[in-house]
């Protein structure tokens, strides 16, 4: 998770607020939750 958070915050960030022209930072949508979800299959 901490990977993704930092290169969410390093890269991400500002390619979204300059493809949707955000001005305010607080207008870039936030990562709060990641779920995962694994099937086994024939346990």
């Amino acid at each position: 998770m901490a990977r993704l958070k930092a290169r969410y915050n390093d890269e991400l960030k500002a390619k979204l607020q300059e493809e949707l022209s955000i001005k305010n930072v607080m207008e870039i949508p936030r990562i709060t939750k990641i779920t995962l979800n694994m099937g086994v299959g024939a346990a």
